[in-house]
């Protein structure tokens, strides 16, 4: 569990191939765990941007934002499913709404969400309010518990607009998606949650509502049906941030 002043520490894996934090880190007391599950993973950025964010913990992915400095809402995740999920909702968003400006934040060291009077890793409230503002949404997907989200950033200007989708402790055996789908944080419920809190695209909620409620139906007769997931989640690629 986070807690104040505790110092952070790595556990590193012997004999791993590539350590994309080689250097990322200062300091001494320092091990490095490289935890990676079974399946095929996406990788979002080269090695070189990939210390960088390491180093710093937490920041903007400039090549899947198009906000200009000023985003219509912050779509920010955290864990390598809610980044595959947030950046599939981006998509979806740009297709809804193709005048939509989307900023969005990753976060690798959860450390960085707390005031810096709390954590040593923590961001000055300046430094904050520059990733996540002092007014726009923010639709933050998360590995974990949302509750802990909440918790590291209470003291924060912009919490008020803060909307965490993370673990419920829901799920079976059942496909990676349909996972997601029951814990509501995947990709059509990211989507959804962003265009209800935008407030110029508030005349689109029901039309929203009703685009989600069917996409989910097929989703879970897909499933029911084919025992995998759809096409169009399994076949899914980035396609570039629109300007």
């Amino acid at each position: 569990m986070p807690a104040r002043g505790t110092p952070r520490i790595w556990i590193e894996r012997p004999g791993k191939r590539r350590n994309f934090r080689r250097g990322g880190t200062n300091g001494r007391r320092i091990i490095e765990p490289n935890i990676a599950g079974k399946q095929s993973e996406w990788q979002w950025l080269d090695i070189d941007s990939a210390i960088r964010h390491c180093t710093a913990g937490v920041g903007i992915w400039d090549w899947a934002s198009n906000d200009d400095g000023n985003p219509d809402v912050v779509m920010a995740c955290a864990g390598d499913v809610p980044t595959l999920e947030t950046l599939a909702a981006v998509t979806l968003l740009h297709d809804y709404v193709p005048d939509i400006r989307i900023r969005l934040v990753n976060v690798v060291d959860l450390m960085t969400l707390q005031p810096a009077a709390e954590h040593p890793h923590g961001l000055d409230d300046e430094a904050f309010d520059a990733l996540f503002t002092r007014d726009r949404p923010i639709v933050f997907a998360f590995h974990g518990y949302p509750w802990l989200i909440h918790r590291l950033t209470y003291r924060r200007h912009n919490h008020a607009n803060l909307h965490v989708r993370g673990y419920k402790e829901e799920g079976s055996t059942t496909t990676p998606f349909d996972m997601v789908v029951l814990n509501n944080m995947d990709r059509y419920q990211l989507a959804l949650d962003a265009i209800r809190r935008i407030p110029r695209l508030r005349e689109l909620g029901a039309e929203a509502d009703e685009r989600y409620r069917q996409t989910i139906a097929r989703h879970k007769a897909y499933v029911i049906e084919h025992g995998e997931d759809m096409p169009e989640v399994r076949n899914w690629r980035w396609i570039t941030a629109k300007s």
